[in-house]
């Protein structure tokens, strides 16, 4: 199969909104011209796979995004023999899909994966930029237009799933966090149509959750979720129930927490 043909799913066909939040977009670029691959570092849903979006249709290349998780394995980046039609074929990952058509691989949530994946991507991760294939003995050889990028939450990681060195030491690290106020109210209403001041509303409720982060909570509201809310009051849904559906519940089943977040929702609603 033509392999420009078959990657034209993965081009982001149109400029997703992405509001930059400091010089991510600088780092993001020197790294991907220097062959630097790239490590996001932030909270849930403080907009690190938007800003991948944003930055393979800036930079035209096509996005193949894998969510890792306890099960994935390296032979579900790489690749696989598969039996089609009686014959025995091989058949590309993810990885090595991105390598061969020279897009972008991002790995969401990195240190979810298997420990095995990690080291699968250490040889495309430095200077080498090469991807072994043991099964077929093929070395890959990553072109120029091809960018690794990974991402993970420092601050919900346990010791036992944090990022060892030997993989850090070989990207360049860009930190995410929540948009300040206004920029976070800004988002809210460009990806929902709710109006400003409930906008405003919204995150002034998602800074006090996140105030009781480590002190009954995991983690707090996430911009992502301050979207689900607004597109709920949106569709006629009253503030209080699209802020306890959308957040609350989401963000807890402690009924104690549940009952001190309805209280702070109705101080604002």
């Amino acid at each position: 199969m033509n392999d420009e043909r078959e990657i034209q799913e993965y081009r982001i066909k149109s400029e997703p909104y992405y509001a930059e939040l400091d010089n991510e977009i600088e780092l993001f670029e020197a790294s991907y011209s220097n062959r630097i691959p790239v490590l996001l570092k932030g909270p849930t849903g403080c907009g690190k796979t938007r800003f991948m979006e944003y930055m393979a249709w800036r930079l035209g290349r096509p996005l193949i995004t894998v969510s890792c998780h306890d099960d994935l394995t390296a032979a579900d980046l790489v690749g696989r023999f598969l039996i089609v039609g009686g014959e025995t074929r091989w058949s590309d990952g993810p990885l090595a899909r991105a390598v061969r058509t020279g897009g972008i691989c991002y790995l969401d949530e990195i240190v979810e994966a298997r420990k095995d994946t990690t080291v699968v991507i250490h040889p495309l991760a430095d200077d080498r930029r090469v991807l072994p294939i043991d099964k077929t003995g093929e070395l890959l050889t990553a072109p120029p237009e091809f960018c690794l990028a990974v991402s993970y939450n420092p601050g919900y990681q346990s010791v036992l799933k944090d990022l060892k060195q030997s993989t850090r030491q070989r990207f360049v690290s860009i930190e995410f966090d929540y948009p300040d106020a206004e920029i976070e109210a800004g988002i809210v209403v460009k990806e929902s149509g709710l109006e400003k001041d409930m906008a405003k509303q919204l995150v002034k409720f998602a800074m006090m959750t996140r105030n009781l982060k480590g002190s009954g909570l995991e983690e707090g509201a996430s911009t992502r979720l301050l979207v689900h809310a607004a597109k709920l009051i949106v569709s006629g849904v009253s503030p209080s129930a699209a802020c306890r559906g959308a957040v609350c519940e989401t963000l807890t089943d402690d009924p104690d927490m549940l009952k001190a977040l309805s209280e702070l929702s109705a101080s604002l609603f």
